[in-house]
């Protein structure tokens, strides 16, 4: 019930926003489902349109950064500690994705006791 409630609470304003923040009029926001979380893929658009906006720190208002895990591309310049530790915010993440020309996001919400403790998990993807 938890799972369902946070996920709710995390994806629908992920995926209203692109709408309301005109991240396209044909919108690309996809879902993915796997047995232990579900979450979206987001356009190039919409990422730079959700990293400019509001809604990573609303994010991070309700889920500590302790608890959300990144996929970072082989070419960030995100800096991982020497336990592979990602020492940066959702904001940054997503707008490192977005300052390449086909730079994405997939953000999970992952299942309460499942993917080490962490309740959200990040990838970025570009060429």
């Amino acid at each position: 019930m938890r799972f369902a409630i946070l996920s709710a609470a995390v994806l629908a304003p992920l995926a209203a926003s692109t709408t309301l923040l005109g991240a396209g009029s044909a919108s690309a926001v996809a879902p993915v489902g796997q047995t232990d979380r579900i979450g979206v893929s987001l356009s190039h658009e919409e990422t730079a349109a959700i990293a400019g906006g509001p809604l990573p720190a609303l994010v991070t208002m309700f889920v500590p950064p302790s608890r959300i895990g990144a996929g970072l591309e082989s070419g960030t310049e995100i800096h991982r500690d020497e336990n592979g530790g990602v020492h940066a915010s959702l904001r940054q993440i997503m707008t490192e994705a977005a300052t390449h020309p086909d730079g994405s996001v997939t953000v999970f919400v992952n299942v309460p006791g499942t993917r080490g403790g962490r309740v959200l998990d990040i990838y970025q993807q570009w060429n």
